[in-house]
């Protein structure tokens, strides 16, 4: 029975295993057929076909996965290098600037070295170290006082022009009166001196920062543009020295003098260094002669 049984299941399974020899020699032929032109497995090809697609986008999505990172990084690096080069430049920017002042500041010594050692008289160079804002800027300090040699009355300069003169001295610093004051005066005259008759007296207009030359004939030419230097009439500033430019006028007549204003040369709002001549005017000579009956009267002793 057991013997029936087995060639009968033999019987009953023959085809199943000839089907599955079938199914193995062919896919052995499969595997084994080849491209006619390439000699290349027919099943790889068909295989790597299929996988194309998906290694295509699994690729694509690991480089877009990679460039999101490697953006990342490079925004961060790009980041860190925007930051160092703005620190760089203002770095820069502040060594222009400090290299600009120093220009600035061996410049405006240069030109008082060289004003002081041109000028005939004895002269101080010293720094303007306050500014007396309820004056409207007419009033400056320096850094040299009576142990320097400065006197009140001194007059006081830079290479450009005439500043002021000494109102106060203390030890170690003084006190200038700028021209701007309205208290100021100077003597002075639109054009070249020893040619020019145009000859006033300076004022200074305050807050506006000009100078008013009154005293001025109306038969006098004075044009804008004209310079206006000091005559040394006034016994504070020696004559010669540079006072400002015509920047207003209106002409006058024979029986009015004309309006002129002058803008100073100096830069009186950005003063840093300063010259102090110690200039002390010659002594008037005494008048020998007087008008008929006029009693000379004794000096008193």
């Amino acid at each position: 029975m057991a013997a029936t049984r087995t060639h009968r299941e033999i019987r009953q399974r023959a085809p199943w295993w000839f089907f599955g020899l079938l199914a193995l020699n062919f896919a052995l032929m499969t595997y084994d057929a080849r491209d006619e032109t390439t000699k290349q497995r027919k099943i790889r090809a068909a295989a790597q076909s299929i996988a194309y697609p998906i290694q295509r986008g699994a690729s694509g999505a690991g480089n877009w996965i990679g460039g999101l990172f490697g953006g990342v990084g490079e925004f961060r690096r790009a980041s860190a290098e925007n930051q160092q080069l703005h620190a760089q430049i203002e770095a820069m920017q502040t060594e222009l600037r400090d290299t600009r002042q120093k220009a600035a500041e061996a410049d405006r010594l240069e030109k008082l070295l060289n004003l002081s050692s041109q000028t005939q008289y004895k002269s101080v160079t010293a720094q303007v170290i306050a500014r007396d804002p309820s004056m409207w800027f007419d009033s400056v300090t320096i850094n040299k006082g009576r142990w320097a040699g400065i006197e009140i009355n001194m007059p006081v300069v830079t290479a450009d022009g005439i500043v002021g003169r000494v109102v106060a001295t203390g030890p170690l610093t003084a006190q200038v009166m700028l021209i701007t004051d309205e208290k100021s005066g100077v003597g002075a005259v639109a054009g070249e001196l020893g040619q020019s008759r145009a000859i006033g007296s300076i004022k200074g207009m305050g807050e506006n920062g000009l100078l008013d030359m009154r005293y001025v004939s109306g038969l006098e030419k004075v044009q804008l543009g004209d310079m206006v230097s000091t005559t040394g009439q006034d016994n504070i500033y020696p004559p010669g020295y540079n006072i400002g430019q015509v920047v207003d006028l209106h002409p006058g007549s024979a029986t009015q003098a004309q309006v002129i204003h002058i803008r100073p040369s100096a830069g009186l709002d950005r003063l840093k260094e300063v010259v102090v001549l110690q200039y002390k005017p010659a002594a008037r000579p005494e008048q020998d002669q007087a008008l008929p009956n006029v009693e000379k009267r004794p000096s008193k002793q």
